[in-house]
């Protein structure tokens, strides 16, 4: 025959069972405390990302403004170039300013090869 089994004592069982139930309730604690870790540094990721993102957005909208008076001026400053490169304000200006005249036809003399 096979050894004799020994008894267990209802407060042995017990006691072993509120052990048990103890350590998982510790590293239930832990998992819980983890959990929560991780909880509060997402969300305070989520926080920094939303305010980085606003951040930026208020910075893209400055420049936009920027670039856009830039552009104001630049087809301000085109439209200057182009009335005072016109032809009609430079043969003014040489024939009032520099006293110049277009040259007549018995002035022209042809240059051969």
């Amino acid at each position: 025959m096979g050894k004799p089994r020994r008894k267990v004592s209802a407060r042995g069982r017990d006691s072993k069972l509120a052990q048990a139930h103890t350590d998982a309730l510790g590293q239930l604690t832990w998992v819980n405390a983890a959990l929560l870790g991780l909880i509060m540094l997402s969300a305070f990721t989520v926080i920094y990302s939303t305010h980085a993102c606003r951040t930026l957005y208020a910075q893209l909208q400055v420049l936009e403004s920027s670039q856009w008076y830039l552009q104001e001026d630049y087809g301000r400053l085109m439209l200057e170039q182009s009335t005072w490169a016109s032809h009609h304000r430079v043969e003014s200006v040489a024939r009032s300013d520099l006293g110049m005249t277009a040259p007549d036809l018995q002035n022209f003399k042809v240059v051969g090869p």
